[in-house]
């Protein structure tokens, strides 16, 4: 049988976290038809008309236990919760992954190795260029990445691969349930109409083009200023030698984004704002020194806030909408889907979930009210 990375032991580096959510791929042998269910003793669970094989549930539980080793964590101790909560959400996560592939089966989905490589092959590309800055990295270096994330990790290259399969089932087993689903253009309107403050240029504060010179000391600034008025153009080069606003002394002291109302301290805003173009500050003191502040353009009035045409947002309303539709529509047809099986699933002793953690038994109502 093959393996894969184990329920609840993922702390990966992001090549192996896109299996996070992963269901497993195992071979789970068939079983008989419906009705009364009998475990098979070489299984754990039933479910539709397949087993859970122990030997299954067995591999994943080594297999958590290599990843809790791999990865420096404690596995839990015999007799605990904490390894009774595993050792059911092991059971459930067989049981989940085999219902994903009964289902599979009944609308005619299918994945081949092809596709598994595919989507592998994307994987270590987008973490091996993570890890180089950008660069294209080369076949060496992506394989040599993943094999170290598999060793950190303690998975194999056969349990990935198994996970990435049962990612493209599940996936593709929702696009198959959710393809009829539209969105028209009067839903789109509708979505416009409703959202309208999400799609516009939000107002904007008036602001001009400045740049400053900020130093510790008065007399340094008041130094700097009388060379300015005889010569304004040694503003940039001062700026550079001088200033202590490290953000914008390269830029020969222009602020970035210019200065906006309301976002700078209150001493440099009043004089930036009522500068002439082109007019050079005596020094200013605020919080964080003396500043000689030079107007570089007229102040540009404040703008209100200007909606986008519906036409420019269309298509990207319209894949919020789909986007949406279908995740409810996966949802609800998952939720109708588990709920068909629950009177399939029967458990060997040992191995059924917990009082309260069966998702196939309501838990206790909580909104009861009582009288005393």
């Amino acid at each position: 049988m093959s393996k894969v990375a184990a329920p609840g032991a993922f702390c990966m580096r992001r090549i192996i976290a896109v299996l996070s959510g992963v269901l497993l791929l195992l071979a789970i042998a068939a079983c008989g038809g419906g009705g009364p269910r009998n475990v098979p003793s070489n299984a754990v669970a039933v479910v539709g008309d397949r087993a859970i094989q122990k030997s299954n549930w067995d591999s994943l539980i080594q297999q958590t236990k290599e990843n809790y080793k791999a990865t420096n964590h404690a596995f839990p101790k015999a007799g605990s919760v904490e390894l009774a909560n595993l050792r059911s959400n092991a059971t459930q996560f067989l049981i989940s992954a085999s219902e994903y592939q009964q289902e599979a089966a009944k609308l005619g989905v299918k994945v081949s190795d092809s596709d598994v490589q595919t989507r592998l092959d994307q994987i270590k590309q987008q973490f091996a260029s993570s890890r180089t800055g950008g660069k294209p990295p080369t076949k060496q270096a992506i394989e040599k990445l993943y094999q170290q994330a598999l060793k950190q990790q303690g998975f194999t290259d056969k349990e990935v691969r198994a996970g990435i399969k049962i990612t493209l089932y599940r996936e593709r087993v929702q696009q198959k349930v959710t393809q009829d689903i539209k969105v028209s253009d009067s839903d789109i309107s509708s979505y416009y109409d409703k959202h309208k403050q999400q799609y516009e240029t939000p107002a904007q504060p008036s602001s001009r083009d400045v740049r400053h010179i900020l130093v510790k000391k008065r007399s340094l600034a008041d130094r700097l200023y009388s060379q300015l008025k005889s010569s304004p153009k040694l503003f940039p080069k001062l700026a550079k030698k001088y200033s202590i606003d490290t953000s914008s002394a390269q830029a020969g002291g222009t602020l970035p984004g210019g200065a906006v109302k309301g976002r700078l301290v209150k001493p440099i805003e009043t004089v930036a704002f009522s500068l002439k173009t082109k007019e050079i500050s005596k020094p200013v003191h605020s919080q964080f020194g003396w500043h000689i502040i030079q107007a570089m353009g007229p102040v540009r009035p404040p703008q209100p806030a200007k909606p986008t045409p519906l036409s420019q947002v269309k298509e990207a309303i319209r894949q919020t909408l789909l986007q949406k539709r279908r995740s409810d529509e996966s949802q609800k047809w998952e939720k109708n889907m588990v709920k068909r099986y629950c009177k399939t699933i029967a458990y060997q002793a040992g191995y059924a979930p917990a009082p309260g953690q069966d998702p196939c038994k309501k838990q206790s109502s909580t909104t009861t009210s009582t009288t005393g």
